[in-house]
């Protein structure tokens, strides 16, 4: 019979393991080894069962010691403005280096595929100017618009937000004028 439930729990902890790994699953587990540990008469050397782990929260960064870059942008909002559905506008946020470190601007992204971002791939020195362009494609996209490009540098804060909005001027539907019966 305790062999026969032996065996049943082993099986049950396989399945356990196997299946998926959310915090369920290891409550379960934790439950079974401790079941285990009692038929089998060993409570004195069963393994502690383990505490629920809690929700694991982002790893706050902390701002690196010694020198480092700063980025001071011209402006971090840009209003393109009323614009015809269809065509692509840019616009080139100038950045200057005002910190103590070379500044090396490492991505660019933008909030949607309708965006594409370009900027200064070489480490900008100190007093030195760079760029972060954006082309905004307005294909598809009547109406306001509000869109952002995340900028992630060796600086503190490690990202800068920068932003833009547009008034896009829908196609009109009959693209050829109306047809006439």
């Amino acid at each position: 019979m305790k062999t026969s439930l032996k065996a049943s729990l082993v099986i049950a902890m396989v399945i356990a393991l196997v299946s998926c790994r959310d915090k369920a699953s290891e409550k379960r587990i934790a439950e079974l080894e401790s079941r285990l540990a009692q038929i089998e008469g060993n409570k004195a050397t069963a393994a502690p069962t383990p505490s629920a782990t809690p929700e694991t929260a982002p790893a706050v960064e902390e701002k690196p010691e010694g020198p480092l870059p700063t980025m001071e942008f011209n402006t971090i909002d840009h209003d393109f403005g009323t614009v015809d559905e269809g065509k692509k506008v840019s616009f080139t946020y100038k950045v200057k280096n005002t910190g103590q470190a070379p500044l090396i601007i490492q991505n660019a992204q933008p909030s949607c595929g309708c965006t594409v971002p370009e900027w200064t791939k070489t480490p900008i020195p100190v007093g030195g100017e760079g760029y972060v362009k954006a082309e905004f494609d307005t294909k598809g996209k009547p109406g306001i618009n509000n869109k952002t490009i995340t900028v992630t540098a060796n600086t503190w804060p490690k990202t800068t937000m920068l932003k833009f909005k547009a008034m896009v001027t829908p196609k009109p539907d009959g693209a050829n004028g109306p047809t006439v019966k």
